[in-house]
């Protein structure tokens, strides 16, 4: 039975993805067929497991199967290409074979030949499958006619082609308006849809294509292009996220630097107004010193002057007299000695005594500066998130130095109390037996850390809350721990106190008050060994409390001081916190 090429067209075995030929061809559940690689490099780029052509989407990739009628008719349809002048012909067994030739019409064109009898079952079930799903919406259409001797008949259907790879709706082509034919061309010169005689005469030299051919690369590069500004969009819209994040950041990080630059600024102001108090009070005093000085040299000079004057007018009239007697008496009235001071190396000094105010605002003043030049390098940040370019390092916050600190009970107070985690410790009635070993503390209510620090940054915390009296910082491995001690730097102390509920001081020699508007509840510690800094933070309010400037030589470990409980006043525990990153 000759298979004649007449009834299959390229365009019928065209794959829509690489607009060729099918190469194992396989189908979709949708019912689209495609060349096996061709869709799975598709569903591999793509964002979306969707059919190319009626974009139905899956939920999971579908396992694709050859459809092996439709390779056999591909292969066969590529052999014809090939070897035009042959046809198939179905022999005895009912396989195809090759060498016979297509019946021909009495005009000498060819006549379609018989279907082999597989292919045409499988067009009938094919038909009839789509003829079922499709009768209520295409009742006006005509499907192929197929008689008993198994001839395709050849029909022109309305508006509807039937391809092995399913159904697909004619579209209506727009006519060239200048020669009123199809528009089935497109011309790649000037990217304009034209017919088969535009092609033949104004552009002729011209690169030209199938429009629906083109069209369908066009998809794909509509499909392609979709997806990308879908994920332009998605990337500008997450950055205007991370803006408006920024801004909140900015926002709070703003009123956190005006409230810490009120603090330290108010701080100078009060010192600086204390100063000049200082310095106008002694100015003051030492001025009604120096007036009362001059006052009483000047009695004294007048009262010279006086009797002087008064030498000075008994000589002259002695010198008038002719009596010698009388002159020889008044004269030695007149010479004796006068009781006259030195008044030579005398003089009146100007020293205020301003000199020791002055130094002490210029030491103030330097401080000051050292605190502002710490100030960038030691605040709580609140960092925005970084552009995806990350055109600049991201800055570490302190919190991320966070270390796990406990309590070492070997050098607690024998008064104090230490919770079984060694994370709490508070002050008891009475002293506790324990052994009085050389790192115990037996005077001072205080406790160290177990961990010490010998390099890098630390961080911890520490909640103070509903205590009346404490004290927080690091202390070196050297510090005295028996008897009386003297807390300062110098002595390898370094913390912060509170007493009496409100009285903030930092222990350096002397002790420097602070007065803080906002009173802390968890006290941030945070160590940079390398830099000798051992600075101080209101966790809760993200505010800079204070900052210790050294040089540190030895390990240094965690101080801490709930003091004495002060009969039920100062009771509460100091508690080591766990530190949460913002």
């Amino acid at each position: 039975m000759p298979f004649s090429r007449s009834f299959l067209s390229e365009e019928q075995l065209l794959c829509s993805i690489c607009l060729d030929v099918f190469d194992n061809p396989v189908s979709t559940p949708c019912g689209h067929s495609f060349c096996m690689s061709c869709i799975r490099h598709y569903w591999d780029t793509a964002k979306q497991c969707q059919c190319p052509l009626c974009k139905q989407t899956f939920k999971r990739k579908p396992d694709l199967h050859i459809n092996r009628t439709l390779r056999e008719i591909t292969e066969q349809f590529k052999s014809m290409m090939a070897n035009p002048e042959e046809s198939w012909t179905v022999g005895a067994s009912g396989e195809a074979e090759k060498g016979g030739r297509t019946q021909e019409t009495v005009d000498g064109a060819q006549k379609p030949g018989p279907l082999p009898g597989y292919l045409l079952d499988e067009m009938k079930q094919r038909l009839s499958r789509h003829n079922a799903h499709g009768n209520d919406e295409r009742g006006s259409e005509q499907t192929p006619n197929i008689d008993t001797n198994g001839t395709v008949i050849a029909r022109q259907l309305s508006l509807r082609r039937y391809t092995l790879s399913g159904a697909a709706d004619a579209m209506k082509v727009p006519l060239c308006p200048k020669h009123h034919r199809n528009l089935e061309l497109f011309c790649l010169s000037d990217l304009e849809c034209i017919c088969t005689e535009c092609g033949q005469t104004d552009h002729q030299s011209h690169n030209i294509t199938c429009a629906e051919k083109e069209w369908q690369s066009y998809k794909i590069k509509i499909s392609t292009t979709e997806t990308e500004i879908q994920e332009l969009t998605r990337e500008r819209m997450q950055k205007v996220q991370e803006i408006k994040q920024a801004l909140v950041d900015v926002k709070k990080l703003a009123q956190n630097e005006v409230q810490r630059s009120m603090q330290l600024f108010g701080a100078l102001m009060s010192s600086l107004e204390r100063s000049q108090a200082g310095l106008l009070e002694v100015t003051e005093i030492n001025r009604r010193s120096a007036e009362h000085q001059a006052e009483l040299m000047i009695r004294d000079l007048e009262q010279e002057i006086t009797e002087l004057r008064r030498r000075s007018t008994a000589l002259t009239k002695l010198a008038q007299t002719e009596n010698f007697v009388t002159g020889l008496k008044g004269y030695s009235d007149v010479s004796t000695p006068m009781s006259m001071k030195d008044w030579t190396g005398v003089s009146l000094t100007c020293d205020l005594g301003t000199k020791a105010i002055y130094a002490s605002v210029c030491q103030l003043l330097d401080q000051f500066k050292e605190e502002l030049q710490k100030l960038p390098a030691v605040c709580l940040s609140v960092s925005a998130k970084q552009s995806p370019e990350k055109s600049h390092p991201k800055v570490k916050r302190i919190q991320e130095y966070a270390v796990d600190v406990t309590l070492d009970s070997n050098t607690a107070h024998p008064r104090l109390i230490l919770s079984e985690d060694k994370k709490k410790v508070w002050c008891g009635e009475k002293h506790q037996h324990v052994p009085n070993n050389r790192e115990r503390f037996d005077r001072v209510v205080c406790v160290l850390g177990r961990e010490g620090f010998s390099g890098g940054r630390h961080y911890w915390e520490v909640e103070v809350d509903r205590k009346t009296d404490w004290d927080l910082g690091v202390a070196s491995h050297s510090c005295n721990r028996k008897g009386k001690i003297t807390v300062s730097p110098s002595n390898g102390y370094w913390f912060l106190s509170l007493r009496d509920k409100d009285n903030y001081a930092f222990r350096t020699e002397p002790s420097t008050a602070l007065p803080l508007s906002l009173k802390p509840q968890k006290i941030g510690v945070f160590v940079d060994y390398e830099k000798g800094q051992v600075s101080f933070y209101n966790v809760d309010k993200k505010m800079h409390i204070y900052t210790f400037m050294d040089n540190f030589s030895e390990t240094i470990y965690p101080f801490f001081s709930p003091c004495t409980n002060k009969t039920g006043k100062n009771n509460a525990p100091l508690v080591i916190t766990p530190v949460l990153l913002d």
